[in-house]
């Protein structure tokens, strides 16, 4: 967040916009504009610009690398253990995969991108804050329009911290992320890790209350499940399984997880039962080669399919058994076609149009959550019978019967397989606290199609942080050169 802003009007599209002297956090037409006061003279305008916010969790910016959320949980993964880049390709996130691309303090590298993504929702969010409880509408208009800007702000605080600084547990006290609850045209320093969990908390807490009693209409907003699964996200990070353990249940609610036929149909619809928030993505609105699907639907024409395949490891991908649906959204080895280990997970609903659906949450990382956090807790039948019941829809033949550790450890490898390319892997390396361990040789990172470099680090390495960006330190007055992460 720069320290200072301009005032820009809203769009009737619903995307709010603020700038800094350097340049707008998120760029608006420069037509069709109305005031602030306008916009939230009413709960339908306040709609509208809420709407706009939430497609800007899934709009190009700047290159064909960053196209919102998606794009970011794509970096997660490549700086995980269990992606694959087939080849250089295009060049699009391999740097990311190399772990230098996150070493870069420029404008527009991706550390600065991050940034402005994450503050820009945040001063989308804090504008409908600061102005929904005085527009014309129902109370409960209000408080479901307040409660998913709450929401919105904490998910995205939590993606900050999480980028900008290690794990909670044991970094309480290191310096997080500026916090901004209120519009301001000041910049703010680097709140402490614990200062800016306790606001994401409190934000999810207020969320949660607000929007209890209130119907999803679209799996793009965020419901009070949404809500809670997010609190349970938030718990597992912070090593607060007894919370974790309860939101997770309760997020999920009576979801059943989907079958090895669903999980294989390309995880592009939120029509999908198992999903509990998504972004619907029309023909109109899609960013093509700017986007998701172009980058991991190695079946289509998009950066994927045209060579920069992304695979699975080859040491994963053996531990899944034959007998597990889940090993079919990979490519087989030996068989004719895509490079042996691509992955097949993702897929478009047509190879002719670019409308995929962008998952943000489902029910299967609820179970993984509370089978996990009820195993850290000594409950091990609980966290079998969880586990069991979400492996067998894929694996009728399951039957694990581990406990204490190994029951852990399969939980864990479980959470690998199940959520696959979803986003995790980088605030799990950070949480498990056990390093980057990369495998190496035939079939897994490295030559001879593409080096890596990094294959591994230890835990709490500076190289698992992004950089503050430099414009930031340059103009925030709060700032100064010894803020820059290490």
């Amino acid at each position: 967040m720069k320290n200072n802003f301009k005032k820009f009007g809203f769009l009737l599209a619903g995307v709010l916009a603020v700038s800094s002297c350097k340049k707008e956090y998120l760029e608006t037409l420069p037509t069709a504009d109305v005031s602030g006061e306008t916009v939230f003279a009413t709960t339908k305008g306040a709609q509208v610009a809420l709407e706009g916010t939430y497609r800007m969790m899934y709009t190009s910016y700047t290159n064909h690398g960053n196209f919102g959320q998606k794009s970011y949980e794509i970096v997660s993964d490549l700086m995980g253990t269990d992606i694959v880049l087939h080849a250089q390709g295009y060049g699009w996130f391999n740097t990311d995969y190399q772990y230098t691309a996150n070493a870069s303090a420029a404008d527009a590298g991706r550390s600065e991108r991050i940034w402005y993504y994450y503050y820009t929702l945040i001063n989308n969010a804090n504008r409908i804050i600061a102005n929904i409880d005085n527009a014309t509408g129902t109370p409960a208009e209000r408080e479901d329009i307040k409660g998913q800007a709450l929401a919105i702000r904490a998910h995205s605080y939590f993606y900050l911290v999480n980028f900008f600084q290690q794990t909670y547990k044991g970094n309480e006290t290191k310096p997080g992320v500026p916090l901004y609850t209120t519009p301001t045209s000041v910049g703010n320093p680097r709140g402490t890790v614990q200062q800016d969990y306790t606001q994401i908390l409190a934000d999810l807490k207020q969320a949660e209350t607000l929007l209890t009693g209130k119907a999803q209409t679209v799996k793009s907003h965020i419901s009070v499940a949404v809500t809670q699964g997010i609190i349970a996200r938030v718990a597992l990070q912070m090593e607060d399984y007894a919370t974790a353990r309860d939101y997770a249940k309760k997020a999920r609610g009576t979801i059943a997880p989907m079958s090895g036929a669903t999980y294989n149909a390309g995880f592009s619809s939120t029509t999908n039962t198992e999903w509990m928030w998504g972004l619907t993505v029309n023909i109109e609105q899609a960013t093509i080669y700017a986007s998701y699907f172009s980058h991991m639907d190695n079946t289509a024409s998009g950066y994927a399919g045209l060579g920069s395949y992304k695979k699975i490891t080859k040491a994963l991908y053996d531990q899944i058994p034959a007998t597990d649906a889940r090993k079919t959204a990979f490519k087989a080895p030996g068989t004719t076609g895509l490079p042996d280990y691509t992955i097949l997970k993702f897929r478009k609903p047509s190879a002719s149009t670019w409308d995929g659906d962008y998952l943000l949450m489902r029910a299967g990382e609820m179970y993984l959550i509370e089978a996990e956090a009820s195993a850290r807790l000594g409950d091990d039948a609980n966290a079998l019978a969880v586990l069991t019941t979400l492996v067998k829809t894929k694996n009728p033949s399951y039957a694990f019967a581990g406990t204490g550790t190994a029951l852990l450890n399969e939980i864990l490898l479980q959470r690998r397989i199940e959520l696959y390319g979803e986003g995790f892997q980088l605030n799990d390396i950070k949480r498990l606290k056990q390093g980057l361990v990369r495998p190496t040789g035939a079939g897994n990172h490295g030559a001879p199609n593409f080096d890596a470099v990094t294959y591994t680090l230890p835990d709490a390495s500076p190289k698992f942080l992004m950089r503050i960006p430099q414009s930031e330190i340059n103009t925030n007055k709060s700032f100064t050169a010894a803020d820059q992460n290490p």
